[in-house]
């Protein structure tokens, strides 16, 4: 690694609240060189959410990765060092736009999101069936046994649930609309009680 990596890396864990303007000018600085330099692959935030703190990361190709706090972001950040790029900055701005969606869509403004996707992450079977979910409309559901025959693989149900319980871009790619063919929630990579939340919310939205 060389110098300018260690110091973007460290600015990225210093200061991260915001509430220091010199290292806040520091890391903007140290962001608008890593771009010129083509030394920033994966830029993330944090924001808060009524389902808790969330994790966004983005390429230049778009937005890769949502994580829950539950997935724990710093083993996160460290999936995405090894299977993008160790070229990882804490660069808030690059991700405004996907956290003002999400705001939207938590407070009912918003029914689907409008925001470049990398599906780097998803290959084969898995991706085919997360590029078919936002198909699923906000406030609706479809179970697993429906998506399988929807993709063209009726016998598929459980890659089917393994796809979604592996989508590594959960609330912006649904499926926590996908629920068991009796009606009932089944797993997800929120949790239980995060997709039970989900579903409410679009019910009285």
């Amino acid at each position: 690694m060389n110098d300018l990596e260690h110091l973007l890396g460290g600015a990225g864990r210093q200061g991260s609240d915001g509430t220091d303007p010199a290292l806040a000018r520091l890391r903007a600085e140290l962001i608008r060189r890593a771009a010129e330099r083509n030394l920033l692959d994966v830029a993330y935030r944090t924001v808060d959410s009524p389902v808790g703190a969330l994790l966004l990361a983005a390429t230049p190709a778009g937005l890769v990765r949502v994580a829950y706090a539950r997935e724990d972001h710093d083993a996160v950040l460290a999936a995405l060092a090894e299977r993008v790029s160790p070229r990882i900055l804490s660069a808030p701005a690059r991700l405004d736009e996907a956290a003002r969606q999400l705001d939207d869509y938590f407070g009912h403004r918003r029914h689907a999101f409008d925001l470049p996707v990398d599906l780097r992450l998803a290959r084969g079977f898995r991706r085919t069936v997360l590029e078919h979910l936002p198909d699923v409309a906000y406030g609706r559901t479809v179970s697993y046994a429906q998506l399988a025959a929807d993709v063209g693989n009726p016998r598929a149900v459980r890659a089917v649930g393994t796809a979604c319980a592996t989508n590594p871009l959960p609330l912006v790619i649904p499926c926590h609309r996908v629920v068991r063919g009796d009606g009932t929630p089944g797993g997800y990579i929120g949790g239980p009680d995060t997709k039970l939340v989900l579903l409410d919310l679009e019910r009285s939205g």
